[in-house]
């Protein structure tokens, strides 16, 4: 069976023979937006144009929109061409910043990045810094190694971030940078009624690998806006994009969920679809489904890769193309969405089904969370913890009920007992489930199980003491009795659409002198090396002490103290191989006012990679909680 979301005859055999080409993740040219968001941008701008601006000489038309024109676009998610300024030589730029009608701070406009002569990403690329329309003294409206913020002048400046008056950046601004002295620079930004300007002290240094080249790279990022570029002197690198219509000419697909459960409708499998379509002259806007043709081969219904297939017939005008341009995206049809321990209709018998084995080192807590699922006919019908050795000898066996046997349990004290059996046995099925197994390092280990009921109500189960550990061979696994466990905990939106910060975990306390280690899968749209996770380290008030991400960056006030180690010899390798890796995250509190956080990421190449930051310092190992956020990625824990 064909799904289609609407119908036409153009696409056939010779349409789908269309060659792909890709563009960078966050290059987003965007066209589309209401019409009532749109005429109140314009009166905005329209308010902001009734000074005369001086007239440039030597522009050229230079017509696109960089970020999305629904004011959806987060920080570093759009970015205009590059400009190079040589030295001597001044840059002019004419665009229309839109702010959003409803934006309530103070940064939601654009900044202006200076770099030397490198593509982002790339190993040379150097930041002398970022200027940002607004002008906040006490916020981060311009940061960077070779900028000093004594430098800028404003005929504006807000004292927070939640001032009124952001709207009076809208309108016609024009950008000039000035490097016609040899002894500064200087950046001007204007709109006729709000000027910023940077005044350099001295010259920019020449940050390129080839001294002979002392060009300066310029590009702009909005947050929350979105710029209409309208003509500059220099031409950017790719060429200027004239305002005459252009013919489609490639199609990148995202936001399609990577797998989907068997019997999901087809709305709802592109619920979240968006498409990138490349124009002529480097011009690209984002669609939705609804303005595609999409076909899926083979049928939705059965299990299995299947191939999505979306076709563009439109110019960038919205005219008829001379011929459509195709993408292509492939997904899974499954019974079952997470990683599960026994049979999704709660049939296995007792040991029927085992998790692989999870190593605990001595005064090493690790964290496991999952959904457990039962068939509600005894208490014993629920998740059981194996604590074992290596050689899969039996310390002891531990149910969820507050019952357990073997060598090691007699001499455990159990607590949280239910009082009432029955509710609790009917709040299991679905039931959040979070466990804490404790190598005390003493030849003794610890199980605390958390359990938040489908009732919404808390339940507790510990064994406290079990003995006759090896602290040095000690490893635990889940089993199952006529239920099933599946590790479903997510952090961050599955087509990885989250913004950085977009998604937290639960805060998890580590005691002085104490390892606490969690698992999960990560996943990554691969735009960027800081597209997966973060380790955030607070106190409980949610104070920070340090973030630390996987690519070997950090920063906090207390990262500086740290020394870092497993910065990956391929970025490229590394980062292809994150999406889908298996990482295991180990946060230890050393009890002398440092910190460490190692990571272990088993790639889905099959190669191990290691990230360390030791010596994160000062903390108060008395007030020491870490959490897990995201960044164009997200996480399944186990």
């Amino acid at each position: 069976m064909r799904h289609l979301n609407k119908l036409a005859s153009l696409f056939g055999v010779a349409a789908l023979g269309l060659a792909l080409t890709g563009c960078e993740g966050g290059d987003l040219y965007n066209i589309d937006a209401p019409d009532w968001i749109a005429e109140r941008a314009d009166s905005i701008a329209n308010s902001k144009s009734n000074e005369p601006q001086e007239e440039l000489e030597g522009m050229e038309e230079d017509v696109y929109t960089i970020g999305a024109t629904d004011y959806s676009t987060g920080w570093w998610a759009a970015f205009s061409k590059y400009y190079q300024i040589p030295d001597g030589e001044t840059f002019n730029a004419v665009f229309n910043l839109n702010i959003n009608p409803n934006a309530s701070n103070t940064y939601k406009n654009f900044a202006l990045i200076l770099c030397n002569d490198e593509d982002r990403g790339a190993g040379n690329y150097r930041e002398y810094g970022a200027i940002r329309y607004d002008n906040q003294p006490s916020g981060n409206s311009e940061w960077g190694d070779y900028i000093d913020r004594d430098c800028v002048e404003s005929t504006l400046t807000f004292g927070s971030d939640t001032d009124a008056g952001v709207e009076k950046l809208g309108g016609r601004v024009t950008l000039t940078i000035d490097r016609s002295d040899p002894s500064t620079f200087v950046v001007k930004m204007t709109n006729g009624t709000v000027t910023k300007t940077y005044k350099a002290k001295s010259a920019l240094p020449n940050l390129n690998a080839d001294e002979s080249n002392n060009k300066i790279r310029a590009f702009l990022v909005p947050e929350g806006s979105y710029i209409n570029w309208l003509q500059s002197n220099i031409e950017p690198i790719g060429g200027y994009t004239s305002a005459e219509d252009k013919q489609p000419i490639a199609l990148t697909l995202s936001g399609l969920p990577r797998k989907v459960l068997q019997g999901t409708e087809f709305e709802s499998l592109l619920g979240n679809l968006t498409a990138t379509v490349d124009f002529e002259q480097q011009v690209s806007k984002t669609v939705t489904a609804e303005d595609l043709t999409i076909e899926v081969i083979p049928e939705l219904s059965s299990l299995g890769i299947k191939t999505l297939v979306a076709a563009y017939s439109k110019t960038f005008k919205g005219e008829n193309a001379a011929q459509p341009v195709i993408g292509y995206a492939q997904f899974e049809v499954v019974d079952k969405l997470y990683t599960s321990v026994g049979a999704t209709d709660n049939s296995t018998p007792f040991w029927g089904a085992h998790s692989e084995n999870f190593k605990v080192a001595p005064y090493e807590t690790f964290v496991s969370t999952f959904t457990n699922y039962t068939s509600g006919v005894s208490n014993w019908n629920n998740f059981v913890v194996v604590l074992c050795a290596a050689d899969a000898s039996e310390y002891a066996v531990v149910r969820a009920d507050n019952y357990g046997w073997g060598n090691g349990y007699g001499g455990c004290v159990t607590s949280g007992g239910q009082a009432d059996w029955g509710a609790w046995l009917a709040a299991m099925d679905g039931a959040k489930v979070t466990t804490f197994v404790t190598n005390n390092g003493d030849g003794t280990a610890d199980v605390r199980c958390i359990m938040v009921g489908n009732d919404g109500n808390t339940y507790y189960q510990d064994y406290i003491g079990i003995n006759t550990i090896n602290p040095d061979d000690l490893y635990f696994n889940f089993t199952v009795d006529g239920s099933h466990i599946e590790f479903d905990n997510v952090i961050g939106e599955e087509d990885n659409s989250s913004p950085f910060w977009g998604a937290h975990s639960e805060y998890v306390n580590v005691p002085a002198g104490r390892t606490y280690t969690t698992r999960f899968k990560n996943f990554t749209n691969g735009v960027s090396n800081w597209n997966n996770f973060c380790v955030v380290l607070t106190r409980l008030d949610a104070s920070e002490y340090a973030v630390v991400r996987a690519d070997n960056f950090g920063w906090g006030n207390s990262y500086g103290a740290c020394i870092t180690s497993g910065g990956q010899v391929d970025w490229g390798a590394w980062l292809a191989a994150m999406d889908e890796a298996m990482v295991t995250v180990s946060v230890t509190n050393v009890g002398d006012g440092t910190a460490d956080v190692r990571c272990i990421m088993v790639g889905n190449d099959g190669n191990t990679y290691y990230q360390d930051y030791i010596g994160i310092s000062p903390i108060d190992v008395e007030d020491f909680y870490f959490h897990f956020t995201i960044d164009g990625s997200h996480l399944i824990f186990e």
